[in-house]
């Protein structure tokens, strides 16, 4: 491993004191999730590989927007497998530091892989919590977060805890999905006689009820700079995009059912046989349907 990579990040936090209720009951909602909702295995890395393919250009964007500068100190919010860990490093050189925070010891293990090698500045992958909000966060320049806060119960307390951690002039990006305004479309052209986009609806219904299951927060984007103003941030600024419609989408979403089948159906949302049936339709969409969804871009300073 390079000299320049460390892995002393690469354990959980101390165990926080419940000081607080809402620490408190963050845990216990964290917990009843049982981690990250989707897959966290070599599978899910496809998956979040994919997604950051549908992320690209918003992505780029986002690290435009916040400067991101050769001696910063990023903190990465969720990193998964480190798809956008990848283009955050390549914007860090000698005497940068990112800090890509993940409860997915294999999901950072496969982020650290991917960028062994791949620059000069320092890694350092941490198996944490994020909601804790623990050291990790100190000294931060820029933080960062792609497709996490909907992850995080009750995520806009989480969004103003946040700010109060962050020193002055702190630069804060999120890219959050939305799963349901492009509906409004999808409801319309089925009206009148798309019926082939049965796949799309379904989906949309599935991946709102299970993260409303869990109680988690699957529309935080919406809201976003709204919350960031009221938290006190300065000079929020938000966009929305639609992302892109092809073989990459439906792969994405095929995959999303690989990833969850099991639980759908411990839930009692779907059988097994229904997931397959939709996977089917879905892939018979193939490049001929609208975008299934969208994405919120939301930027600030602290």
């Amino acid at each position: 491993m390079s000299k320049r990579f460390t892995s002393d990040g690469l354990r959980f936090a101390a165990e926080p004191a419940y000081n607080d209720t809402f620490t408190r009951l963050t845990r216990l909602a964290m917990e009843s999730v049982q981690g990250y909702v989707l897959g966290s295995d070599p599978k899910a890395g496809r998956r979040l590989a994919v997604q950051d393919a549908h992320f690209a250009e918003v992505s780029e964007l986002l690290l435009d927007e916040l400067a991101v500068r050769s001696l910063d100190r990023v903190v990465e919010l969720g990193c998964g497998s480190g798809s956008l860990s990848k283009r955050i490093y390549r914007r860090l050189g000698i005497g940068g530091t990112l800090v890509s925070v993940d409860r997915s010891e294999g999901l950072l293990k496969q982020a650290t892989a991917l960028l062994e090698g791949t620059g000069p500045a320092v890694f350092v992958p941490t198996l944490a919590d994020l909601t804790e909000l623990g050291p990790w966060i100190d000294g931060a320049g820029v933080v960062v977060g792609r497709a996490v806060l909907h992850h995080v119960p009750m995520a806009e307390l989480f969004v103003g805890r946040l700010r109060t951690r962050l020193a002055p002039g702190t630069r804060v990006g999120f890219i959050e999905p939305d799963f349901r305004s492009v509906l409004g479309r999808i409801a319309v052209l089925e009206a009148e006689g798309r019926h082939d986009l049965e796949p799309l609806r379904v989906w949309a219904w599935v991946i709102n009820t299970l993260y409303q299951v869990n109680r988690i927060s699957p529309d935080v984007g919406a809201t976003l700079a709204r919350t960031m103003e009221t938290a006190g941030f300065q000079k929020v600024k938000a966009d929305w995009r639609e992302c892109r419609s092809d073989d990459l989408m439906t792969e994405n979403l095929v995959m999303f059912y690989d990833e969850v089948r099991e639980r759908l159906g411990a839930l009692g949302l779907m059988t097994s046989e229904e997931i397959t049936r939709q996977q089917k339709l879905m892939q018979a969409l193939g490049r001929n349907a609208p975008a299934a969804w969208a994405s919120f871009r939301v930027t600030a300073i602290a």
